[in-house]
């Protein structure tokens, strides 16, 4: 039989390499591929160069002969920069590794691996997939992680199948927040290989391999640009401009270096004499508003709606349904909800069961029905 042929994202990252590891340890042919979307070499907080060197030594580690370089720059600045400054520019804070999922990596990574012929992508994800066999009347589901090609769930994308996104089995290193915004075929060819792992089960396996990377620390960057602070990056095309920082009652108690550097729930780095916590801010009147109480109402919202809506799954019910929500990566588990679809101007309404701390606009709500994530959209 013919080995399924994937194409691996293998960054510098432990998580990536394992990924590879495990699907040639399951008879897939695989195939490394480096995505090149930003590079700065005038900056040295900027490490593309040594990330692709990294992403090649673990290739010839594990007897990958075939390592493709994908130059995504041009489409990235375009697709993901521009739009992170313009938004920022607006006083909106996005979520670029969403908008990088999206627009890149099951997008334009998928769409070359397509073209050049391959089964599937697959990533470093702590995500799951499984398949419901439409015909049937109860649910047929296998992992993403099968050990048998020939017969996982996603060998391939069937109209009488339908795919789900599931949390990672890691619950502290889920990732399903990041890959909200997939469809139907995106997931049909994607392969999360540690998605039924835990983050120790991988380093373990990373050290009884000696992959070069192993002990390498996990990134907490901006999708693809490295360990460059985001304050640093957006001071590349917006301008400082210094004004009052002020409090509910209009007191002024610091100066700040621009409205747009900041986001609401914002703590760090306002350098006050006390903790303050951003409850505000007008980039026309360029003022920042913060509050000593971390428990101010303005920081307390009961609801949300939210616009851009994505369902991971069409089939899915338009009625009022019970959910769990994330309004943030880190938030486990997520709370509880009453989530409404909207059909007609493409939106979204939750109701939390107990107010929800901070939350600013343009962020991105992720609903879930227990395990499977549901989708989401972005806080109008």
């Amino acid at each position: 039989m013919t080995k399924k042929r994937v194409l691996v994202g293998l960054s510098w990252g432990v998580d990536s390499a394992v990924s590879a590891y495990l699907l040639k340890e399951q008879g897939y042919d695989v195939v490394a591929g480096f995505m090149k979307n930003y590079a700065d070499e005038s900056n040295p907080n900027c490490h593309t160069r040594e990330d692709r060197n990294m992403a090649i030594k673990v290739a010839q580690h594990l007897g990958i002969q075939d390592f493709v370089i994908f130059d995504f720059r041009e489409e990235y600045q375009e697709r993901i920069i521009n739009y992170i400054y313009e938004w920022y520019k607006q006083g909106i804070t996005p979520n670029p590794d969403i908008l990088c999922n999206n627009l890149v990596k099951f997008d334009l990574f998928l769409e070359k691996a397509m073209a050049y012929g391959f089964d599937y992508i697959a990533t470093g994800h702590y995500a799951r997939v499984s398949s419901v066999i439409l015909s049937e009347t109860q649910w047929s589901e296998e992992s993403s992680i099968s050990k048998d090609p020939s017969t996982s769930a996603i060998a391939s994308a069937q109209d009488d199948k339908s795919y789900q996104l599931l949390r990672g089995l890691d619950h502290n290193k889920d990732q399903s927040y990041f890959l909200s915004g997939l469809n139907q075929q995106q997931l049909s060819k994607s392969l999360f290989p540690v998605g039924e792992l835990t983050k120790p089960e991988v380093r373990a396996i990373a050290e009884k391999i000696w992959l070069p990377n192993a002990d390498r620390k996990d990134s907490q960057w901006l999708c693809f640009i490295g360990n460059v602070p985001m304050r640093e990056f957006l001071k590349q095309k917006l301008p400082t401009k210094s004004w009052d920082i002020v409090t509910t009652d209009w007191e002024v108690v610091g100066q700040h270096d621009g409205a747009w550097f900041w986001t609401i729930g914002q703590s760090r780095g306002l350098d006050l004499n006390k903790k303050a916590y951003v409850v505000a801010t007008d980039i026309k009147k360029n003022t920042v508003t913060v509050s000593f109480d971390r428990d101010n109402q303005e920081l307390l919202h009961e609801k949300a709606s939210c616009t851009n809506r994505h369902r991971i799954n069409p089939n899915h019910s338009n009625t009022e349904m019970k959910v769990g929500v994330k309004i943030r990566y880190r938030q486990d588990p997520p709370v509880a909800a009453t989530l409404n679809w909207n059909e007609k101007n493409n939106t979204m309404n939750i109701l939390f069961t107990e107010p929800q701390w901070g939350i600013a606009p343009w962020q991105s709500i992720v609903a879930y029905d227990g395990e499977v994530c549901l989708g989401g959209g972005v806080i109008v």
